[in-house]
Order: structure tokens, then C-alpha cells, then sequence
């Protein structure tokens, strides 16, 4: 995850997986430049080579956050190969909003071929 969660040159630091529903998920973003950004949440499911589910509308005490987003990340096989497919539901249009104008589209994409080309690299 490390590896590939965010794109470069932005790295990840893995904080805290506990990998199972109502388990914190916890990473920070960190960009050339000295940015900063916590993303801290729980599993809302946690299928083990399938589907992972998080959201960050609470945290790991289930403390209210400013809640964007649920995000789903499902691999299947497909053919050959796999299907690695990323998906994101907003509360409000707003939201969904803010996250095209962060760059959403091509930030997933970005990751997406990160970890193709790592599962391709063996």
C-alpha cells in the first residue's frame, strides 16, 4: 500500500490497518513540498483479496469528522488478469465537488496503474 496508495511523488506512511469492519484505518499523505494530509477513518468491510469498504465520517472512536466520502476498492478475476475497480459515494454534491477539483479522476488513476505495474513487476 505504501507503495502505490497515493501518487507519486507524494509517498504514504501506513499509521494504523486494523483490517476488519469497525477497524481504524489510518495514513498520511505526505507531497514534495511538505505537505500534510491524515486520512483517518474505519472499515466499514474488510473482505481479504476482494473488497475493502472505509469510510471517514467517524474515526477509530467513532467520533463524528467532517464526513466526504465511503470508498470501495473491489479486485476480481477477470480473464488473465484481474479487475481492480475504485469507487467513491459523497455525502452531498459539494463534497464530491471538492474531491474532483483535488484531482480525484486522475489521482486514482495514477495509483491504479502504481499498482498495476507493481503486480505486473512480480
Amino acid at each position: 500500500m505504501e507503495k502505490w496508495w497515493c501518487p507519486v511523488p507524494w509517498t504514504t506512511q501506513i499509521i494504523e490497518q486494523d483490517k476488519r469492519p469497525g477497524g481504524r484505518t489510518c495514513v498520511v499523505l505526505r507531497g514534495p513540498n511538505g505537505e500534510e494530509e491524515r486520512l483517518e477513518g474505519v472499515y466499514l468491510a474488510y473482505d481479504e483479496g476482494r473488497r475493502i469498504v472505509s469510510t471517514d465520517a467517524v474515526d477509530y472512536r467513532f467520533y463524528p469528522q467532517g464526513p466526504f466520502m465511503i470508498g470501495t476498492w473491489e479486485i476480481s478475476p477477470e480473464g488473465d488478469g484481474t479487475r481492480y475497480t475504485a469507487s467513491a459515494r459523497h455525502w452531498s454534491e459539494d463534497t464530491m465537488q471538492i474531491h474532483a477539483d483535488m484531482g480525484f479522476a486522475d489521482g486514482w488513476a495514477a495509483c491504479a496503474q502504481q499498482l498495476k505495474d507493481l503486480c505486473e513487476a512480480g
